[in-house]
């Protein structure tokens, strides 16, 4: 026996868009998923911790200048914040070896903030890997120490630089609390957006180059309205300790528009 099916024009189209819209869906999501593999996959950014402890840490980049950090460092001194993490460029470190002095002596955490400043996405891999080993080199020297974290230059990095830096023992570390300090947006602004956005395993980013004026007259207030809240301050190292990391994402408009 045969049979015989009679199609209408208007059930073969709702199959067609139907079928379309099924690959169109399967396409984005292969997309997406080529997208979040950077971070979803070792090696990766930390960008905060998982913890239900009231802790963050307060990290401040360092290129240039000599004219803003030693306020910052009176601040925390005076302040009782014992537990900071300064990201140093080698140039910068190299030509103010007395400030990098003072940073080791408060006994305040210090990491790389790689040799020259540029993008490192944009180098190839020798390129990589000589910027890192001669930060690492460089700061060793001054601090005495040999770091472990890193903060690339304007938190630019791709898969390849992430590789690298694993491969020369170094974490890569971002934030995910921009103070906008670098902006000098008013102090007020600076202040509002820290305390509103600080959360438990927080990572904030603050500089203490000379182009960001207004962040010594923040952080006082920063500090105690934070304490206010409940939290109290750790070293990145200290924060990774406490739990799982967070990757996720960078947001674009925090990282490749920085003036550190």
């Amino acid at each position: 026996m045969n049979y015989f099916y009679v199609f209408s024009g208007k059930k073969i189209k709702q199959a067609l868009i139907i079928t379309v819209a099924i690959l169109f869906a399967a396409g984005i999501i292969y997309s997406e998923s080529e997208n979040v593999s950077v971070f979803s996959q070792k090696p990766s950014a930390v960008y905060s911790v998982v913890t239900d402890k009231k802790v963050v840490a307060l990290t401040f980049d360092i290129s240039w200048g000599d004219k803003r950090t030693e306020p910052i460092l009176k601040i925390l001194e005076d302040k009782g914040v014992k537990n900071a993490t300064f990201f140093l460029s080698s140039p910068w470190s190299k030509e103010h070896p007395e400030i990098v002095n003072k940073i080791v002596k408060g006994g305040w955490e210090i990491g790389s903030h790689g040799h020259k400043h540029v993008n490192y996405s944009s180098l190839n891999d020798e390129e990589i890997r000589a910027q890192i080993r001669t930060a690492h080199q460089i700061l060793s020297e001054v601090t005495g120490t040999s770091p472990q974290l890193i903060r690339l230059p304007n938190g630019d990095f791709d898969k390849r630089v992430l590789r690298i830096a694993e491969e020369l023992n170094y974490s890569v570390i971002q934030w995910d609390t921009d103070s906008m300090d670098w902006q000098n947006p008013g102090v007020n602004n600076i202040i509002n957006r820290v305390v509103s956005k600080a959360h438990p395993g927080d990572i904030i980013l603050l500089h203490a180059s000379d182009s960001s004026k207004q962040t010594h007259e923040a952080l006082p207030v920063i500090i105690d309205q934070l304490r206010e809240k409940g939290f109290e301050f750790v070293t990145v190292s200290q924060l990774m300790k406490l739990a799982q990391v967070d990757n996720k994402p960078p947001v674009e408009d925090t990282l490749l528009k920085q003036i550190h």
